[in-house]
């Protein structure tokens, strides 16, 4: 498990936490869903000194490409659009294709697997677990790691962060104690301002989303 868990992206394990299913379906609302794994992807490029969020706004730092493809893309997306800043319309735009985005990067490292199905009109496409085990881990990491004395590290308390905005705590503590429970809850208001502001318009859209009733 280590190898792969030095593999994998905050959208990758955002990704496999919300769809830990064996027919990959999403264990939250779609938009949810959608909306998660846009921060994941914005967030990842925080980690990397790519970008900042500040009032609001997101702010390019520094326009080297990163070595992963899909958040190249990003970068690129954000650079070529100077005039949209504001963060909701980054999380909302990054949510339309999220899934399949961050699908496919599973699919090329071997994680998951693409399949289509055809119906009468149309054509839908899924991404199904290689491994049960593998998909199963990232949410067993994430709840020992909160059974653990040690803090977590920033991406990962940004990973709890973001499965608490989209309504997934369930599905990381199910069977943790208080104590997972309450160092959660202290964990989130500790995070670097950046991350924590991500995490806040995360949380807030993805209600704005629910509420409306988008997909």
């Amino acid at each position: 498990m280590d190898s792969l868990e030095a593999r994998l992206l905050i959208a990758d394990e955002f990704f496999l936490i919300a769809h830990n299913d064996s027919r990959g379906k999403a264990r939250l609302h779609p938009a949810a869903a959608g909306l998660g794994l846009a921060a994941g992807l914005l967030g990842e490029l925080i980690l990397s000194g790519r970008i900042t969020v500040s009032d609001g706004l997101v702010i390019v730092l520094d326009r080297r490409p990163p070595a992963d493809a899909l958040a190249h893309t990003v970068l690129d997306q954000l650079i070529g659009e100077p005039q949209h800043q504001a963060i909701r319309t980054w999380l909302s735009f990054l949510a339309r294709t999220g899934v399949t985005s961050v699908g496919e990067r599973l699919a090329r490292a071997g994680v998951l697997r693409r399949q289509e199905t055809r119906r009468l009109l149309r054509t839908s496409l899924s991404y199904l677990p290689v491994d049960l085990n593998t998909t199963a881990w990232p949410a067993t990491r994430l709840r020992t790691l909160l059974e653990r004395p040690d803090p977590p590290t920033v991406p990962d308390a940004l990973l709890l962060g973001l499965v608490s905005a989209t309504g997934l705590t369930r599905e990381v503590l199910w069977s943790a104690g208080p104590l997972a429970h309450h160092r959660l809850s202290v964990l989130l208001p500790a995070l670097p301002a950046p991350l924590k502001e991500l995490v806040g318009h995360t949380e807030a859209a993805v209600g704005a989303a629910v509420l409306r009733g988008n997909p």
